[in-house]
């Protein structure tokens, strides 16, 4: 077998890497840079709910929230200054990542996307949010920016089983996702997906079944991460309790091996993993990095000879 007629497959990676596809877009390294706005969640405020999603680490989080944010060119300076040294990187996005970073007035979000997309280096923006918190006059906003510079809109749905999203307290439904991404598509920007795998509810087979999802639906990128548990979490008192077991190394990179395989090569794979701080990790305890636990799977497509996209029909 050979993926060599797709040039979106890296040739080594044997997937259509987000870092990849970024260079084929803009001709040099790109990174991102993490900043935190100081937004909240309507499933914490109590629009929807209170609590936030099941996983969701309050105890982390919830010093910043009694303290003012840092300024945001303050946050793009550190981040940016660090992706120099490390990656050699030249130009950035910056990405609007914890929380909900729709989850405000349309003048305070043009506020701070602009005051982004300001720095020369930047050449763009994502912005991390649900789908219940889209309206039609931010939609509007991110299409006059992505006249200019680039824009993915990153929306959380984590399972397309109701009920599971219903018990880990997302207080959306698929049906949210679904409009949400077709209320966005055609307006010039990426629209990425965040999926977990790894609830006791769902089988492998089952979360097989979101790469039709994933294929029916305009979706630019894909972030995939295990479910895990971490301290200050709901999650965590669930494993402790012996409800919520944990899937091993070896299944997490075999169905993600599966779930690529059976992937569309057009989707940008963003992320693969995702690690909290050694010091709040509850269980899966697998003490990888996430560079690691990419080759990790990357090792196993190559193993069998495989790419993503290549059992797609």
């Amino acid at each position: 077998m050979s993926n060599t007629h797709d040039e979106r497959i890296h040739p080594e990676l044997h997937i259509n890497s987000y870092g990849h596809y970024l260079r084929r877009r803009f001709g040099f390294r790109i990174s991102k840079v993490n900043v935190d706005a100081g937004f909240t969640c309507p499933n914490r405020d109590g629009s929807k709910g209170t609590g936030g999603c099941i996983y969701c680490n309050n105890v982390s989080f919830s010093p910043k929230e009694t303290l003012p944010v840092i300024p945001i060119e303050k946050q793009m300076a550190e981040g940016m200054e660090y992706h120099r040294i490390r990656l050699g990187s030249q130009k950035f996005i910056i990405y609007f990542q914890k929380y909900t970073n729709t989850y405000g007035s349309v003048e305070l979000l043009a506020s701070l996307y602009r005051r982004a997309l300001d720095h020369p280096d930047v050449v763009g923006i994502s912005i991390g949010t649900r789908p219940d918190a889209i309206s039609e006059e931010i939609l509007d906003l991110l299409e006059e920016i992505a006249r200019t510079h680039y824009v993915c809109l990153e929306l959380g749905l984590q399972s397309m089983d109701d009920s599971i999203l219903d018990r880990i307290n997302r207080g959306h439904t698929l049906n949210d996702f679904i409009t949400a991404v077709n209320h966005a598509a055609g307006r010039n920007f990426d629209i990425c997906a965040h999926l977990i795998y790894g609830f006791q509810e769902e089988s492998a087979g089952e979360f097989l079944k979101t790469t039709d999802l994933m294929a029916a639906l305009p979706i630019n990128s894909l972030k995939l991460h295990q479910l895990h548990a971490v301290e200050g979490t709901i999650l965590a008192e669930i494993y402790r309790r012996g409800e919520f077991t944990p899937l091993t190394l070896e299944q997490y990179v075999s169905t993600t091996a599966d779930f690529l395989e059976l992937l569309p090569s057009r989707i940008a794979i963003q992320r693969l993993y995702g690690s909290a701080p050694l010091d709040i990790r509850v269980a899966p305890r697998w003490g990888l990095k996430n560079n690691q636990m990419w080759y990790k799977i990357v090792n196993e497509l190559t193993r069998r000879g495989s790419w993503q996209g290549c059992r797609h029909t």
